[in-house]
This record gives C-alpha cells, sequence and structure tokens, in this order.
C-alpha cells in the first residue's frame, strides 16, 4: 500500500458518529492518485454504495469518457469518495486492455483499462470489478476512473476539483464578535472582534481574520498552493520566522460554500496559539501538527 511522507500534511480522516465508519477529506498538492492511498484507519470492511441523483461527467480533453444519471458513489472507511458510473454511460469504445491488476480483499480483483482516444491516451486510467467478495455491494457493472487522469470533473454543470464530494460532509461560516487572538512565539500577530468561524466536519475550528486585523509584515508568503474539494484553492500561504512551515492561508476566491471567508487570514491551530475570550485553545493533534 502506498504511504507517502507528504500523505501526513497533506491530509485528515474523521469518525462521524451518525455514519458509522470513517471518513476522509483532503487538501491536495501532490502529484499522486489519492484513489490509490488509504489515508485513514480502516477495519478493511467498510463499504458502501450511496445512488446519487445527479449528472455526472468526466471529460479526457473534450471528450465527456463518462456522462450520467446514475451514478453510485463509494464510500469505502480510510479513503476519499469515489464515483462508479454504470458501464453504459462510460465511452467503452475508447477503453482497451491495461497493463495494471490489483486485489483487493473487499472490493476483489480490479481489472484496469486504459483510454485510447487516439491522438491521446491515458495508461491504466479506469478500474472495474468483474465479481466481488461476500459483504461487498455488486460492482461487476460499475466502472471508475482516475481523477487525475480526467481533465474535468462535473456535477450537474458545477466543475468539481480535487475529488469526489462527500454527501456527509459539511462546511458552516459563521460571524462571531468573540475576542480572538492569534501568537507566534509569543507575539500577537492577529487581534480581532469580526472573525468567520469555520465548523468543517472532523477538522478542528478554523478562524478566519480579516487583513486589517494580521500583521502580515511578520509574516512571509510561501507560494504554497492547495485544493479542498470543499473550499477551493487557495490564494496564498504564509509562514513565519519561527517555523519553517507554513502557519496562515487564505482563499481569495472560495467555492461559494466558504464564501464568507473570501480575503481573510486563516491560521493552523496546530502551529500557532489560539485564544478565545482570553482562554489559550489547546494545540489539536492532527496531520498539520
Amino acid at each position: 500500500m502506498v504511504r507517502p511522507k507528504e500523505l501526513q500534511r497533506l491530509l485528515d480522516w474523521r469518525l462521524p458518529r451518525d455514519v458509522g465508519f470513517p471518513q476522509v477529506s483532503a487538501a491536495i498538492r501532490a502529484p499522486f492518485d489519492l484513489e490509490d492511498i488509504q489515508i485513514g484507519p480502516s477495519d478493511g470492511h467498510d463499504i458502501r454504495l450511496y445512488p446519487t441523483a445527479k449528472r455526472v461527467r468526466a471529460f479526457f480533453g473534450d471528450i465527456a469518457m463518462a456522462d450520467s444519471t446514475r451514478v453510485q458513489l463509494m464510500l469505502e472507511s480510510g479513503r476519499l469518495p469515489v464515483y462508479y458510473f454504470p458501464v453504459e454511460d462510460v465511452r467503452m469504445d475508447l477503453l482497451v486492455p491495461g497493463t495494471r491488476r490489483e486485489a483487493s480483499p473487499t472490493k476483489g480483483q480490479a481489472t484496469y483499462l486504459t483510454i485510447d482516444a487516439g491522438r491521446n491516451t491515458a495508461p491504466n486510467a479506469a478500474w472495474r470489478y468483474e465479481a466481488s467478495p461476500a459483504g461487498c455491494p455488486d460492482l461487476s457493472g460499475l466502472i471508475a476512473l482516475r481523477w487525475r487522469a480526467m481533465d474535468a470533473w462535473y456535477e450537474e454543470d458545477e466543475q468539481v476539483i480535487a475529488h469526489a464530494h462527500d454527501p456527509f460532509h459539511r462546511i458552516d461560516v459563521l460571524l462571531s464578535f468573540r475576542h480572538v487572538q492569534v501568537r507566534i512565539g509569543g507575539k500577537v500577530v492577529a487581534d480581532t472582534r469580526r472573525s468567520r468561524m469555520l465548523f468543517e466536519t472532523g477538522l478542528p475550528v478554523r478562524y478566519y481574520i480579516p487583513h486589517d486585523d494580521v500583521s502580515l509584515d511578520v509574516l512571509t508568503p510561501s507560494g504554497t498552493v492547495t485544493t479542498c474539494a470543499y473550499k477551493g484553492q487557495t490564494s496564498q500561504y504564509w509562514k513565519s520566522r519561527e517555523d519553517v512551515r507554513d502557519v496562515a492561508w487564505s482563499y481569495s476566491s472560495p467555492s461559494p460554500e466558504a464564501s464568507a471567508v473570501a480575503g481573510m487570514v486563516c491560521f493552523f491551530n496546530e502551529r500557532v496559539d489560539i485564544s478565545v475570550d482570553g482562554v489559550v485553545l489547546p494545540r489539536p493533534q492532527t496531520p498539520w501538527s
């Protein structure tokens, strides 16, 4: 199983009690295929298919390799959500046998297929299971496509970035007049009573602070860019003199769900000291710690 060292800084897992098994969220800047990687704890048995009425399309160049209103969303413990399309809704005429084979104790033997669109090809860009073990949903009539092998993904006519959306993942952004301070090395670098608190499933509360309430002169732009399926692509990251890692980030044009934090600055709770109404919050232990 592939477990890149960078994964610990990129990904998080969560366990919503109302769903009953671990699910996954990711901020992505790595060049590897996330479908291949177990990025959270798993007992190896929790696989569920959820039908969606959304029209989902995957484009390879200008070719819709898959176009379906009968998509099944696979939620597998410890992994990111994956769209599975009925084979009738996939351009099977552009798929030829691939070179890769993978065996899963829970899903069975995966057969990979290569996209051959004439001038452009994508090796091992799709996979399917001819048969599945007992306890696994029937996957025999379905096919999945590697996210990074496609040029664009759409739910209806909204582009989806990073990975398939998890229907159990939620973001709430609330205006707060509570007194929030951020300290780095004991020095106050942000002080506000007009933060936006972002509550996201399975993650620490994130405090987004207006630019005017942050001492950006003590921070250094880092050039890092990450993409979140739920919030969008970051526009800026910053480092501090006390930490070689990034300590803060901003979204200039976040997704509609997170539009209220546009242009604001957020700090890693794991890497700085944040106090709310005079109470210093403990630093959470996450892959970003």
